[in-house]
């Protein structure tokens, strides 16, 4: 086979970021109520919901994808996630400080908070499932072209 020696088309960003959960309900709950995220989709196997006008955050229950899934225009192919994963969330600067109320209201504990050289400013909290979740503030990722450039 010839090698190709031109660059990859360029990619337009993270259309989903996929979380495994053992309890769809519970997971649904944290979601909707701790980040005031409302599902556009959901079904027994799967909750999907927008972020920020650009991505979708997908809930998977645990187990319930390690089947191709056949749908009416193709299949899908089997996938599932063992284990606490990490998932940043870009917020404004000057939402940080209601973002640290909202969470101690509701009972979530802040793990972590970093200030980056960038000074960008990062918290760590964990849902349910022990997923490992972040709020950055903008300028994490200097080269992003993004107004937040958060994440990691």
């Amino acid at each position: 086979m010839a090698q190709d020696d031109a660059p990859a088309p360029a990619l337009a960003g993270v259309l989903e970021t996929a979380l495994y959960v053992d309890n769809m309900e519970r997971a649904r709950a944290f979601y909707e109520s701790v980040l005031g995220l409302q599902p556009m989709f959901t079904d027994a196997r799967l909750t999907a919901y927008p972020v920020g006008g650009r991505s979708a955050l997908l809930i998977f229950r645990r187990g319930a994808a390690t089947e191709t899934a056949h749908l009416p225009g193709g299949t899908i192919p089997p996938h599932d996630g063992a284990g606490p994963i990490h998932c940043a969330f870009a917020i404004a600067g000057s939402a940080l400080p209601a973002w640290e109320r909202h969470l101690a209201a509701r009972g979530v504990s802040v793990e972590g908070r970093t200030e980056w050289r960038s000074s960008s400013i990062s918290i760590y909290f964990r849902d349910p499932d022990g997923h490992l979740l972040e709020l950055a503030t903008p300028g994490l990722w200097p080269r992003l072209n993004d107004e937040h450039g958060a994440a990691g």
